[in-house]
């Protein structure tokens, strides 16, 4: 058999498959990674859009946080802080706070501290909030009691 005979495809062509077909792949692999990404870069982010207190008696404090959720995965507040102690550990009411904030959505936290052996309130004195999520992320605000 002549060598001069034998048929193929010219290496041009072969050149033009070649890059088709990488590209093809390369496109595929962009939009797998693209999946991936939007699945693992979705973030909770609580924002304090409101806090004040209002005196109640001599002795008492009611406390208003409001917060929205504007991050892109919904979160969960599992843990409000008073000057860094638990509600439990203070004279606040109630004792705990646990709750869901959907993607978009707000609330409104009401707390009645009272000024007692355990915690001196005063008027005057500034108290941080510190909003707990179940991620470990830590939203403060500072409030002055009037």
């Amino acid at each position: 058999m002549n060598i001069k005979n034998r048929k193929g495809v010219s290496p041009v062509i072969a050149t033009v498959i070649l890059i088709a077909i990488a590209v093809a792949i390369a496109i595929a692999v962009a939009f797998w990674a693209a999946g991936l990404t939007g699945a693992f870069t979705r973030f909770e982010k609580i924002e304090i859009i409101n806090a004040y207190a209002i005196k109640s008696t001599t002795t008492s404090w009611v406390v208003y946080v409001s917060y929205k959720n504007t991050g892109s995965a919904d979160a969960t507040i599992t843990e409000v802080f008073i000057n860094g102690k638990p509600l439990n550990a203070v004279s606040a009411s109630p004792t705990s706070f646990s709750t869901s904030v959907r993607v978009g959505s707000s609330g409104t936290l009401t707390l009645t501290l009272t000024s007692s052996g355990l915690e001196a309130y005063t008027s005057g004195q500034t108290i941080e909030v510190k909003i707990h999520t179940a991620t470990g992320a830590e939203y403060p605000k500072a409030i002055v009691l009037p």
